[in-house]
């Protein structure tokens, strides 16, 4: 019986473990971080490129993983792959979900003091840069968006050029990453400045973030945020 709390991917990918390891020594042996594979076990949405490094580990690949998810379990009269209700006998399938919009990104100097190291993040929410697949845990929430990682203020946990997805619904709890959105008119060209950091802690005036590279952690008055979303996870 799969725990409370882990995600569908995560149980399917619990079917492929190598023999003699357990799950967290499987991601040590694939080169997996301990931080990307407690996201990818409790919210699910890895990384193309992580669920190759488990699979390859595993002496399987993608394609098989795939093959199976939407194999005879999967696909079993009366209920979809991922659980929604649909006669697949009879050719009928879940209405396709809206793709979500990836908005443009651009590095917009420092947070704070000049010589903070803390980096801030630019949007365009006006520049559409592509529609990409939603994300099956984003159905209910059509303010959801994806932005590229263009700063490496996250490594390990997100690489330069990684798509996570934001998602405006979902409650922020400590030890989320999140997008700290600072007010409105901060930024030139009517882009959007925010802060992607980690939540460590809530304070009775604000919050406080931790960034990974350097390691800085700072905190924001409530007053000098607009808003704190959280990054639901990596697309693929």
């Amino acid at each position: 019986m799969a725990a409370l709390g882990e995600s569908q991917i995560y149980r399917d990918l619990m079917r492929f473990k190598p023999d003699g390891l357990s799950p967290n020594a499987w991601a040590l042996k694939a080169g997996v971080s301990r931080t990307v594979w407690t996201d990818m076990r409790r919210h699910g949405n890895p990384s193309r490129r992580t669920l190759e490094k488990l699979l390859a580990a595993a002496g399987s690949s993608l394609l098989e993983f795939e093959a199976l998810r939407i194999g005879p379990e999967a696909a079993r009269p009366g209920i979809s792959a991922d659980g929604r209700v649909a006669d697949l006998r009879r050719g009928w399938n879940p209405a396709p979900l809206p793709p979500i919009p990836l908005v443009g990104s651009r590095l917009g100097g420092e947070w704070g003091q000049p010589g903070s190291a803390v980096e801030l993040t630019e949007l365009r929410p006006g520049e559409l840069v592509d529609r990409l697949p939603r994300p099956t845990s984003l159905s209910s929430d059509p303010a959801a968006f994806a932005v590229t990682i263009v700063g490496g203020s996250m490594v390990p946990r997100f690489a330069p050029g990684t798509r996570v997805a934001v998602s405006p619904r979902a409650p922020v709890a400590v030890g989320d990453d999140v997008l700290a959105r600072l007010p409105t008119g901060q930024a030139s060209d009517g882009a959007q400045q925010v802060l992607v950091l980690r939540l460590v802690k809530r304070t009775a005036t604000g919050f406080e973030l931790r960034q990974f590279n350097p390691d800085r952690t700072i905190c924001v008055d409530a007053a000098d945020v607009e808003a704190v979303l959280k990054i639901v996870g990596e697309l693929i």
